[in-house]
């Protein structure tokens, strides 16, 4: 876990200080995020903007391990559901992806409990909304959410390129 935190600190613009936070994008992590997420859901509508990604990955405290978690997420729906990519905003799949990547990895139930309405209010859409994307990207992923480790190291290498 060490050795991780050191590289993504390092190359993907977190800084040199050990003390600070992993707890929200870096901007270059936000430029591919943004570049790659519009590429892959190219409705007009919602159209994920550099901003929008800042405040979610601010109110919502996304890590750099959610963001190549729901990479990998979207990655499977390029080959396993492209259609459901061609329905959906690129904001929406944004704030969707992220949270479904926030709850697997950091769900535990207990204290660190992620809720559906908090990232509504991140995201700015409401609660029903936010579970209506929950259930229509599961379904369209196929419930598919573990990942082997190689697949997020893979991630990682690709945005360090």
């Amino acid at each position: 876990h060490q050795q991780l935190s050191e590289r993504v600190r390092k190359r993907l613009y977190y800084g040199w200080d050990k003390d600070c936070s992993l707890d929200n994008l870096s901007s270059p992590v936000t430029d591919i995020a943004v570049e790659l997420l519009q590429k892959v859901a190219p409705s007009p509508n919602r159209r994920l903007q550099k901003k929008y990604v800042s405040h979610v990955s601010r109110e919502a405290c996304i890590s750099p391990c959610s963001m190549m978690l729901a990479l990998v997420y979207i990655e499977r729906l390029r080959h396993r559901n492209p259609e459901y990519l061609q329905q959906i905003s690129s904001s929406d799949l944004f704030l969707i992806s992220m949270m479904v990547a926030s709850k697997y990895l950091y769900d535990e139930g207990e204290e660190e409990e992620v809720f559906n309405d908090e990232w509504g209010a991140a995201g700015k859409v409401d609660v029903q909304t936010m579970n209506t994307l929950e259930m229509n990207f599961l379904s369209a992923i196929d419930w598919s959410l573990y990942t082997d480790p190689r697949e997020l190291f893979e991630v990682l290498s690709w945005l360090e390129g």
